[in-house]
């Protein structure tokens, strides 16, 4: 049996790639102890978007503030649980309600998603607008 499915678009590719390799990058400087924003510059400007580096600290810190543990990533040929997670909350599929953490913690990293919605449709721009040209 064959299945049909739409590819995902560059855009969906590109954000998938930037938040694994910056959620990435994040935990190996907080477990190694350097500046985590700097290590994320560096990483993000591979992908050209090294100005998302306070956007995406802030929302790995809130994330993991919402797991209440420190956030699980994978390695080059695996995706975790976490990495999947957050890729889920960013693109709107899974809800922050999944994570049973204090409604302040919530609404903070609810804030730290849109903010980071915003600021990668700023930088990288908007995909809907793309296919109108």
């Amino acid at each position: 049996m064959s299945r049909h499915f739409t590819p995902p678009t560059p855009e969906a590719t590109a954000v998938t790639a930037i938040l694994i390799d910056a959620a990435r990058c994040w935990r190996e400087a907080r477990d190694s102890g350097q500046s985590v924003q700097p290590c994320l510059s560096r990483t993000l400007d591979r992908h050209d978007c090294a100005i998302l580096a306070p956007v995406l600290d802030s929302l790995c810190l809130f994330y993991e503030a919402a797991l209440e543990r420190p956030m699980t990533v994978g390695d080059a040929f695996n995706v975790s649980d976490d990495e999947h997670l957050l890729l889920g909350l960013v693109d709107g599929s899974r809800p922050r309600q999944c994570l049973a953490c204090t409604q302040d913690v919530s609404a903070t990293l609810a804030c730290a998603v849109c903010s980071t919605r915003i600021m990668l449709m700023l930088t990288l721009g908007d995909p809907s607008a793309r296919r109108l040209q």
